[in-house]
């Protein structure tokens, strides 16, 4: 396919006439990074209450993306060949029938947890808890390429001044991150604790939290990562330091965090976790994809008022909100993009396990020759 679009300092591209053909970047069978290639293929047509997102930037997860190509995703069968890319941003290129809440040339994130919209957890605006959740780029094709078919009801516009890269990477980490701090009910001044802090979703908690007033305290097995991160934390430590609860103590007042968040699902660190959490302290954890079984002691629970509670992702309520504190100048962090073009690249940089943050492919025109 060719054609050139006008291309803004921002990364976003004007909606293109939309072609019967498209390039992607998919894999034909599991293995390393390199089993990604371009391919040509005919461009998705949106249903009845589905849009046509012309992809500008899509973010890169660990489990999303790296296990899925790997072939050891955990929760999700996937048949090659097959096309990855959840957290998208984009500009509206052709609308479904029925829509009527966008418009073609709106600049948009999308959300790429699919709920059903009818069971009763959708109904009371619970869509993560949904039985039937399925993930874009997992269970459907995803943004690898020029052109994703998305439901409606999955995109929010993004205000004026957002990169397109920026808006990809706070397409799903920013809901989440939104959801997380809701559901442990923060409150401006409180302590908190993010686990694995240096991750992409573990930097949107953690800056997040931090723009909501919190007090944060982060955390990295990296000494290097430690000390980036020194600048954005209150407090960097190192979970497997032995003095590592009591300097949590210190730093606290003897009391303890409010909210101990851990994106990681690392039995290993499930004890450094729970053990500095002050009474009436809350556990979040999200994206347990290092998940196993630990072990917790119930008389604490009880006695000190614990609570511990799952997210697995956004909801329309959080992605709400999150977009009303991008406008107030709510950033996540991005480590560094690639051209769609250096997909493998992108994948073999987070192997070697170097990003500080998000990760991200720049989708524009020019970027599948770079």
């Amino acid at each position: 396919m060719s054609g050139t679009s006008a291309v803004s300092g921002l990364g976003w591209s004007e909606a293109l006439p939309v072609p019967a053909s498209m390039r992607a970047v998919l894999f034909r069978r599991f293995g390393p990074p390199d089993v990604l290639e371009q391919a040509t293929i005919g461009t998705p047509h949106p249903g009845p209450g589905e849009v046509l997102v012309q992809v500008a930037a899509v973010g890169i997860g660990r489990l999303l993306d790296l296990t899925a190509r790997a072939g050891n995703h955990p929760y999700a069968t996937i048949e090659p060949p097959h096309i990855l890319g959840a957290d998208h941003a984009g500009t509206i290129a052709a609308l479904g029938s029925g829509v009527d809440s966008v418009r073609v040339g709106d600049r948009v994130a999308v959300l790429p947890g699919v709920a059903c919209g009818t069971c009763v957890y959708c109904a009371d605006g619970r869509q993560e808890v949904c039985d039937g959740l399925t993930v874009i780029g997992t269970h459907h094709p995803g943004a690898y390429a020029q052109y994703c078919v998305v439901p409606a009801r999955n995109v929010h516009r993004v205000p004026e001044g957002i990169t397109a890269s920026m808006a990809a990477s706070l397409a799903l980490l920013g809901p989440v991150a939104a959801n997380q701090m809701t559901q442990a009910g923060l409150r401006p001044g409180q302590w908190v604790l993010v686990q694995g802090a240096s991750s992409a979703l573990g930097s949107t908690t953690a800056a997040y939290a931090r723009h909501l007033g919190a007090r944060i305290i982060a955390t990295s097995r990296s000494a290097d990562k430690r000390a980036a991160m020194a600048a954005d934390a209150d407090l960097v430590l190192d979970t497997n330091a032995p003095d590592f609860v009591k300097r949590v103590h210190e730093a606290t007042g003897g009391r303890g965090v409010d909210i101990a968040v851990d994106n990681l699902g690392d039995p290993a660190v499930w004890d450094t976790t729970v053990d500095p959490l002050a009474r009436g302290g809350t556990v979040v954890t999200s994206g347990a994809f290092l998940g196993g079984r630990v072990g917790i002691d119930l008389r604490r629970v009880y006695s000190d008022c614990h609570r511990i509670i799952g997210v697995r992702t956004g909801n329309p309520a959080a992605v709400a909100q999150l977009w009303r504190q991008v406008e107030n100048g709510f950033r996540a962090v991005v480590d560094r993009t690639f051209p769609i073009a250096r997909a493998a690249d992108a994948h073999h940089y987070m192997e070697d396990d170097n990003s500080l943050g998000r990760v991200a492919l720049t989708v524009r025109p020019e970027d599948w020759d770079a």
